[in-house]
């Protein structure tokens, strides 16, 4: 059995784990998509700046699926997402370095896709940084 007692960040590392797993389906999740949207031109010009407005609505289901999934309490959410695009950013770092096909392979393309990969991790933390609550009592 998982320890349930806190860790030094406050969550269990039932929680640590769900996290680093969440974070990495994400990542992976919106890299797939990227993969399909980018060629299309969704990530150049005018429909830049609409694929990063649809970031913002899009992921505040991911951050409310993830507190529901990994049973993140109110004061555990900046954390608890911190972690999740903790992983999420060390993936992409990785992929950009040395995997860069993942994204097409192509130099703009591949800076198109990480860029709003790095844009959809700040939402995800400034969400998770608004919703969450005071020291649970």
């Amino acid at each position: 059995m998982i320890h349930s007692q806190p860790n030094r960040i406050g969550l269990t590392s039932r929680q640590t784990l769900l996290l680093v797993f969440a974070g990495a389906s994400l990542w992976f999740l919106a890299a797939v998509l990227l993969r399909i949207i980018a060629p299309m031109g969704a990530l150049e010009g005018t429909m830049r700046g609409v694929s990063y407005a649809l970031v913002i609505p899009g992921t505040y289901p991911f951050v409310l699926l993830t507190k529901w999934l990994v049973a993140l309490r109110d004061d555990q959410m900046a954390i608890g997402i911190a972690v999740a695009t903790t992983t999420a950013l060390l993936i992409d770092g990785i992929v950009v370095a040395w995997f860069p096909a993942v994204y097409g392979g192509h130099l703009p393309q591949v800076t198109n896709c990480a860029a709003i990969i790095l844009w959809g991790a700040g939402v995800a933390l400034l969400l998770s940084f608004f919703m969450n609550k005071g020291e649970y009592k």
